[in-house]
């Protein structure tokens, strides 16, 4: 396992030196154990990674988005196999108050907002291997809710009339106000980011994979990241709604003679679904599971939505409970929407990993580049260790990441005691001792090391 060789193809973006360097420092992340700071990775460095060079490096700007897309390209791409793309937010919890991007983010894991930072991925999924791998990610600094466009804070100062004593709320529609157009929507921070990472993904790409839809959470579930993704990219959306959405059946009936068609009929009853839009029920284990489709409008979206329902049945205590999933690609099949949707999870095992082997939790540089340069370094080892694992399994299939990083540093190990010795050993036994000591430490071990323990 050359990683100089397995790193020459990010030739295109950076120089000999700048990979030299990488080389360096993926070997040391891949050997060592502890915390993953600048100081941990330089101990674990061979000749070439000393903490200054290791400092050098990580405050270089470098070209992520090209590096994550050309080390995919050549080790990664398998063409005429089907991917997907996902997007995801994941919270970085930090201490302290002069990290770059630091506020106070919403962590599920928690429950609630937390100090921290925000980092947006986008990751190709391959349909028939079942993983994904990160191509961009991005930082989301926070605007002060009270700062202009050059960040000075705004007065506070009141634009609302003065309420009169014993005024009423007025409620309902303005008088006067015209009926607004859905596909106009307002380009908040967060839009404009993803927008732009989309933008930016569908250059890199240029037509060479062939993507049709992007898989987000139910957290952005809504009008505007539909019309978003529509107006700046050529994907469809796959998202989840909330499981008490109003929803309507289109109007089927005859046309009133007046004013515009209309445009909403019966509204959904989740309680009591239609016999028939049910696509497949299922009995496992004494619950009952019913596939829903069809196409239904939800008033606060432009066009209609190709929604799928699950509705699982508890057959002994009849509690039941439901799921809706929805596209805007209304000729996708219910199967294909609910597998698609359940392979965005594949990213949350890359956020997984980053942050348990790779150092996406424990950098401690507070500054814009250096703090960029972690997190996408960590992102960037998970597509590595995967390709590394390729190599790995074909001696024992069940290999993980924990024996990845076993194996190298057991080879960091052994090749340092074999150095000092007067006479190197035998090819044969020089090739045994790597085998049996590469093993130790690891979860799935050969049968071969097992022998000789």
């Amino acid at each position: 396992m050359d990683i100089i060789s397995l790193l020459d193809c990010l030739g295109q973006s950076l120089d000999r030196t700048t990979i030299r360097q990488m080389g360096c420092i993926v070997c040391a992340l891949l050997s060592m154990t502890g915390r993953v700071t600048m100081l941990g990775i330089s101990r674990w460095s061979e000749k070439g990674g000393s903490y200054r060079t290791v400092q050098r490096w990580f405050n270089r700007v470098l070209p992520w988005g090209s590096l994550f897309w050309l080390f995919f390209r050549h080790r990664l791409w398998r063409p005429g196999q089907e991917y997907l793309v996902a997007g995801d937010e994941s919270v970085v919890t930090k201490a302290g108050k002069h990290t770059y991007g630091l506020e106070r983010f919403f962590a599920s894991l928690y429950g609630k907002p937390v100090p921290g930072l925000s980092f947006f991925a986008l990751s190709l999924i391959s349909v028939e291997e079942r993983r994904s791998y990160p191509l961009l990610v991005e930082q989301q600094v926070k605007p002060h809710p009270e700062a202009g466009v050059l960040g000075v804070r705004k007065p506070t100062v009141s634009t609302q009339p003065t309420k009169l004593a014993g005024q009423r709320n007025s409620s309902g529609r303005p008088k006067g106000s015209k009926t607004q157009d859905k596909t106009q929507i307002e380009w908040t921070p967060g839009l404009r980011l993803l927008a732009g990472m989309l933008t930016h993904l569908m250059k890199l790409l240029g037509g060479r994979v062939s993507v049709s839809y992007l898989v987000l959470d139910g957290q952005f579930g809504n009008n505007n990241v539909l019309q978003m993704v529509l107006q700046s990219s050529p994907l469809q959306l796959i998202s989840k709604l909330h499981h008490n959405a109003a929803l309507w059946f289109p109007y089927e009936g005859p046309y009133a003679g007046r004013g515009p068609r209309r445009r909403y009929g019966d509204k959904v009853n989740y309680a009591h679904l239609p016999g028939q839009y049910c696509q497949r029920s299922t009995v496992e284990e004494g619950v009952q599971t019913d596939i829903y489709q069809a196409t239904l409008w939800q008033k606060a979206f432009a066009q209609p939505l190709n929604v799928v329902i699950l509705v699982k049945t508890n057959l002994t205590t009849q509690q039941c409970g439901h799921v809706v999933l929805f596209s805007s690609d209304l000729t996708l099949t219910f199967d294909k929407l609910i597998d698609y949707y359940s392979l965005r999870f594949q990213l949350e095992f890359n956020f997984r990993d980053a942050k348990q082997f790779w150092g996406m939790e424990d950098f401690m540089n507070v500054n814009q580049t250096p703090v960029t340069n972690a997190v996408n370094l960590s992102l960037f080892m998970v597509n590595v260790s995967q390709r590394l694992l390729l190599d790995l399994r074909r001696h024992h299939a069940h290999a993980g990441v924990l024996d990845l990083k076993a194996h190298f540093r057991g080879r960091q190990y052994a090749l340092a005691t074999l150095n000092l010795l007067p006479q190197p050993p035998p090819p044969l036994l020089l090739e045994h001792i790597l085998y049996v000591i590469t093993a130790l430490g690891s979860i799935h071990r050969p049968a071969a090391a097992l022998v000789h323990r």
